[in-house]
């Protein structure tokens, strides 16, 4: 079988997918080089979308059910628009799928770190309760140690000739994740996103959560880290994708530090088995936040660069972000600062020099929330009040503080200009979490 084939393992395509896999110079048509190649690779056909009423049709590749009229094309097929960013999905047009096949038994980790007892505790549970339990989750402080947590079962499905899938709702996280992993393991790794690597075969796989919508019964095992981010957070069809990622007895872990109300409820129906760990790894309370009115905010980070740690300085918004670090600059000439927002097309330098201390102050807006470490980093949030600042998300701004064992305290300052729910929810959970860990 050709490499082109082998990519197509445990993969749901389109016919535009399969035709940029066989790209060929022969001067017979595409239809006939196409025809030729599903036949020889015995692909199975699936129809797109299936009529489940007389008013309703359901997207085959994410799940959607929608009403005829609405995605009615003029030709008078259908046609659905929850998808439609990975290529159009029509109901008189197929998706096209071969069946995942094993990889040789081997060791691929090249980890040499060691766990904390609490880390190994969790680590040996998971190798333990995928056997008896499809669907874990593994809720755990900011700065626990997650990602070195899931090592153990990893390579445990690897050495079985298994196929790993690691997802995140966050390119930073994907893109953190993958530098990790990469010197982790011993096998190439794609990474999968919307402008990332080319798709190879792999026995682990590190992707967005959309690409999760291309696989169909891929994975011995899939990962989703950030499980309460968005647009995973309540989002059925991307859930629907992660059930169809995995192979029928394929097991599924949620990572999180914030849990959700459906995750909960599930917990709480026996669909999900928690694991729980409110410990950091080096045994150091959580930072808890500090609220401070918005007109205190230049005194403070007068106090903050003095000590000379790297800022960063979480904004609700980007144009915000973007005027607020133009004003800082004018304000302190003398700091390197710059902003980062999910429209910056160099955001991954600007991250790497703030990681490298060429920039001193970086102002994001939520992107840089979760799944990111910097080393003696201290946090302000700006606006903290702000609408956009779910409990969540504020938990996991503090969480950036303190990850590091040469310092694992530092501040985090809330500025704002009247308590909002959220912020005392954030500081009460975090309060909570050390409770359980066994801080006064």
């Amino acid at each position: 079988m050709s490499t082109n084939q082998e990519k197509l393992f445990g993969r749901l395509l389109l016919k535009n997918d399969i035709l940029q896999l066989i790209k060929s110079t022969d001067k017979i048509s595409v239809s006939k080089i196409f025809s030729n190649f599903l036949l020889e690779a015995k692909v199975n056909p699936i129809l797109g979308m299936t009529s489940i009423s007389s008013n309703k049709i359901k997207c085959n590749r994410c799940g959607t059910v929608h009403i005829k009229n609405s995605v009615k094309l003029p030709i008078g097929v259908f046609y659905c628009p929850s998808c439609i960013q990975l290529g159009r999905v029509r109901s008189d047009e197929f998706l096209y799928f071969l069946p995942q096949k094993n990889f040789p038994k081997k060791s691929y980790i090249n980890w040499s770190g060691k766990l904390t007892e609490n880390q190994k505790s969790i680590s040996n549970a998971l190798c333990q309760e995928i056997n008896s339990h499809q669907q874990i989750i593994v809720q755990a402080v900011t700065g626990a140690g997650k990602t070195e947590m899931i090592y153990q079962v990893i390579e445990q499905i690897l050495e079985s000739g298994g196929v790993v899938g690691l997802a995140s709702p966050r390119i930073d996280v994907c893109l953190e994740l993958h530098q990790r992993l990469s010197h982790d393991f011993s096998c190439k790794i794609p990474l999968l996103y919307h402008d990332g690597d080319s798709y190879f075969r792999a026995p682990l796989i590190i992707m967005t959560s959309h690409q999760l919508l291309r696989f169909k019964e891929a994975f011995d095992l899939l990962i989703i880290d950030e499980v309460d981010a968005f647009p995973f957070r309540d989002n059925e069809m991307l859930y629907f994708a992660a059930e169809k990622a995995r192979k029928i007895e394929g097991n599924l872990i949620y990572l999180t530090a914030t849990s959700t109300d459906k995750l909960e409820k599930d917990i709480k129906k026996q669909k999900l088995y928690p694991l729980f760990l409110p410990r950091r790894f080096h045994n150091f309370p959580l930072v808890v936040p500090k609220f401070f009115w918005k007109n205190k905010f230049d005194k403070k980070l007068i106090e903050q660069r003095n000590s000379g740690f790297p800022l960063l300085i979480f904004a609700a918004e980007i144009e915000f972000g973007q005027e607020f670090a133009k004003q800082l600059q004018l304000k302190f000439p003398k700091e390197k600062i710059a902003s980062v927002a999910s429209t910056t097309k160099d955001r991954l330098e600007i991250v790497k020099a703030f990681r490298n201390k060429e920039i001193t102050i970086l102002i994001a807006t939520s992107i840089l929330e979760r799944g990111v470490t910097f080393p003696n980093v201290d946090v302000f949030v700006i606006n903290s009040e702000h609408p956009n600042f779910t409990k969540s998300a504020l938990i996991q701004m503090a969480g950036r503080v303190g990850r590091s064992p040469e310092r694992p305290t530092g501040l985090v300052s809330f500025f704002h200009y009247g308590k909002s729910k959220a912020m005392c929810q954030a500081v009460r959970e975090i309060k909570k979490m050390n409770q359980l860990g066994g801080f006064s």
